[in-house]
């Protein structure tokens, strides 16, 4: 193809899709307005700085010029961060599910002013009042939702969940929530909180630390964030799985109650599991 050298002289750099037949004119164009084909970058759900970043770099799953080092410098960067009004701690609060476009030889930083924008259009007037009137500012109650998206992904389940931590942040109660711990150990498919967990020592671990852990655990689904943000207004402090392990929670606004549903849930936890260790017993070649 024969195209005038003038036509390349402010050619912008980045990744270009070049179709069949493309003529020299819209080629040209193309490469002079720096229209390049974007990034598709769809965020469902992240646990922690490290692992999003990770997604990073080229021939990753956000397929970006800068890499997975590049992303997490930043983010660990607390002169970068103050711009946003997030630390170390709480700059995953920033990231609203959804997807993103971003050019392919864009930089954390630009990415981060989108994810940003996304977060303020997030956060209108009548989200801020209502978080307001749950007792938190909008950071506290993005690490609240994310404390509701890993304690269940039952919908019907979520308001009341969300209003037994609201009930006990306002009583000055410590939050004993099961995911802060599985954070702390960062084995997010951990199935069974022990006593060894509950004493492990951070800022994240709620057993130990009254209020809010220092940020999010996990970026929140919408459903979750609403779920706090319309908690609907109990007296509940508790609540355990059902022991008919049929998907419902029992919620109750006593310990004598919660403790009752928690004997029998754990009672038969270890019915079925004796019943599974006869199975597997009697099916062992002898």
């Amino acid at each position: 193809m024969g195209l005038p050298c003038t036509s390349f002289k402010k050619p912008k750099a980045g990744r270009y899709l070049f179709k069949d037949g493309m003529s020299a004119f819209s080629l040209v164009k193309m490469l002079r307005s720096g229209d390049q084909a974007l990034v598709k970058m769809t965020i469902v759900k992240e646990w922690t700085k490290e692992l999003f970043s990770a997604k990073m770099g080229s021939g990753k799953k956000f397929d970006f010029q800068f890499d997975s080092l590049q992303m997490i410098s930043y983010l660990n960067n607390a002169d970068s961060l103050r711009a946003y009004g997030v630390d170390t701690n709480t700059v995953m609060s920033l990231i609203i599910p959804d997807t993103y476009f971003h050019k392919w030889n864009s930089s954390p930083e630009k990415l981060m002013q989108q994810l940003y924008t996304a977060y303020n259009r997030f956060w209108n007037e009548d989200r801020k009042a209502k978080a307001a009137a749950q007792g938190l500012n909008p950071q506290q109650a993005m690490i609240m939702a994310s404390i509701v998206e890993e304690e269940t992904n039952r919908k019907n389940d979520k308001g009341n969940v969300a209003s037994v931590y609201i009930n006990r942040l306002k009583q000055g109660m410590r939050l004993q929530a099961d995911p802060t711990v599985k954070f702390i150990t960062r084995n997010f498919q951990l199935g069974r909180i022990t006593g060894v967990h509950l004493k492990l020592e951070s800022p994240y671990n709620t057993y130990l630390h009254e209020g809010l852990p220092p940020g999010p655990i996990c970026t929140p689904s919408i459903e979750s964030i609403e779920s706090v943000l319309n908690a609907p207004q109990t007296d509940y402090l508790f609540f355990v799985a059902s022991y008919k392990f049929d998907g419902n929670t029992f919620f109750t606004s006593n310990l004598d109650d919660h403790n009752k549903y928690v004997r029998l849930f754990h009672a038969e936890q270890n019915r079925r599991a004796d019943s599974i260790r006869k199975q597997k017993a009697l099916q062992a070649p002898k």
